[in-house]
């Protein structure tokens, strides 16, 4: 410490001297009005207490400019208005040198006529869109005048496989809850390819904390049927043990966090895994998943600040599906959709056609391979739409118009689209696509009956699990719910063990 004093000291009567004689010269005389008015002083300065310079003198050493550009710095001082904007006359403050100007410009809003392109492989019709110029390599994806992407028949045809078995289940699930038979539900629909695809670029390593939206990522990672009939109906072989809501799935073996619904708490929590990750020299990332609307929060700043900060490798992914339950993004933001929020706390960024599978695929292998490569997070959004209500307790057309919802259902299905690739290839035909539903539908609709047979987990899970030892208060909760049910046992569900 005493020999970076003896350092900072010097060089803090250096710039001193130097100020004083720039003013000299050009003033014919006087004193720089941050240090003493004459030369004699300068000793004086460097004499002083130790304690009394310690405030300015760790200033000379933060802000490196102030130390090591103060003499380029006093000779602009006094330079021409054109001088001073130029790139090597400015502040070498931490994080990088910032220029002077003497324009008093302020940065200006995103202008709606020039917006953040979106990146698409597939045209609306199913369609490999040409590259530009003939050609080009972009991560997993190779153009080379018309040939196809690189990507194989067998991931191809398991992307599609899922992206059908999540838009039959969620066909299913909504219609049994509809039935009385679940207490709630909540659909994917026009949404499949973004956790399909994401998951197909991913690696079983990789840990995954969704919002709710993204049952495909299971399974395409292995969740069977009755795993998700077992959750919907909290039976005692609901890994929750019957103490979450329908659709918040998770799965400790296969790297999924558990679902919960209040708003973008998972985005931090990725930020601190991914730092995890990154202190045990793990070769994998996390990927996170949120809606537009989960932007307005204040954990998702917070999660994509830190991220940013610690250099963590984590993917955010942004569902901006157009719709906060009934609040459109035109009233939600004035910025450009989201992308440009990650630009503001330095994430690499890009906005992406979410209703494109391969579009999808494509980005994530780019985004993880920087995530994990690079070691930094990255920013991905999807321009994709809810073609579903937002939950079972939703009705959209109170709020959007039916042909809007139609377009994007019929015009824009990413389902549908993919399958006219895969099919163009001749890697699938009509036969197929009506075996793969039918099955489906069947393995479905056993693994509900087999859920709803399953009887409910005991009475006693309700209070396990939270605590090494329970608690009291959670004790007494436990013994005063039993004598609730002896006094009114017509009251309590019949199929819950007590």
């Amino acid at each position: 410490m005493a020999i970076w004093v003896t350092t900072a000291r010097k060089s803090g009567a250096t710039m001193a001297a130097r100020c004083l004689t720039r003013r000299n010269m050009v003033n014919g005389g006087g004193s720089c009005s941050a240090f003493p008015k004459s030369h004699h002083s300068l000793n004086a300065l460097a004499g002083k207490k130790e304690k009394e310079n310690s405030s300015s003198l760790l200033g000379f050493w933060r802000f490196k400019s102030t130390k090591a550009s103060a003499a380029a710095a006093v000779d602009q001082l006094y330079s021409s208005d054109e001088d001073v904007t130029n790139n090597h006359q400015g502040l070498d403050f931490p994080g990088g040198h910032v220029s002077y100007t003497r324009s008093l410009n302020f940065i200006s809003n995103s202008s709606t006529q020039n917006r953040v392109p979106c990146y698409r492989v597939l045209d609306d019709n199913g369609v490999l869109i040409p590259a530009a110029g003939g050609g080009s390599n972009s991560g997993d994806f190779q153009f080379h005048h018309h040939q196809q992407p690189l990507i194989s028949q067998q991931t191809a045809l398991k992307m599609y496989r899922e992206m059908v078995r999540l838009q039959v289940m969620d066909t299913i699930f909504y219609e049994a809850q509809r039935q009385g038979r679940l207490s709630f539900y909540l659909t994917s629909t026009g949404e499949e390819a973004i956790s399909v695809a994401a998951a197909a670029a991913l690696t079983p390593d990789d840990v995954v904390m969704p919002q709710y939206r993204e049952p495909g990522v299971l399974l395409w990672r292995g969740f069977t049927l009755r795993e998700f009939a077992d959750q919907c109906f909290g039976n005692k072989d609901d890994y929750g043990k019957g103490r979450q809501m329908p659709i918040h799935y998770g799965s400790n073996k296969l790297n999924y966090f558990t679902v919960s619904s209040p708003l973008a708490t998972q985005i931090p929590q990725a930020a601190g895994v991914a730092y995890a990750l990154k202190m045990e020299k793990k070769d994998a990332c996390v990927v996170t998943f949120f809606g537009d609307g989960s932007s307005s929060e204040g954990d998702f700043h917070a999660g994509l600040n830190f991220a940013a900060v610690t250099e963590s490798p984590v993917v955010f992914v942004c569902r901006n599906n157009g719709w906060a339950i009934s609040t459109n993004v035109s009233e939600q933001f004035r910025s450009d959709g989201i992308v440009v929020k990650g630009q503001a706390y330095g994430i690499d960024s890009i906005r992406v056609d979410g209703n494109d599978a391969l579009a999808v695929y494509n980005s994530i292998r780019a985004a993880r391979e920087i995530a994990v490569k690079q070691g930094k997070p990255v920013l991905v959004e999807f321009l994709t739409y809810r073609v579903g209500h937002h939950s079972t307790s939703d009705d959209s057309t109170k709020y959007r118009p039916v042909d809007e919802i139609e377009y994007w259902k019929v015009t824009r299905n990413p389902v549908n689209r993919f399958r006219k690739w895969v099919e163009g290839n001749g890697w699938w035909n009509e036969g197929e696509e009506s075996e793969l539903r039918s099955a489906t539908r069947k393995q479905l609709l056993q693994a509900i009956q087999a859920a709803e047979r399953t009887e409910k987990p005991v009475l006693e899970e309700m209070f396990n699990d939270v605590y090494d030892e329970t608690p009291s208060n959670l004790r007494e909760q436990h013994v005063q719910l039993r004598e609730t049910i002896k006094r009114h046992p017509g009251d309590y569900p019949s199929d819950v063990p007590v």
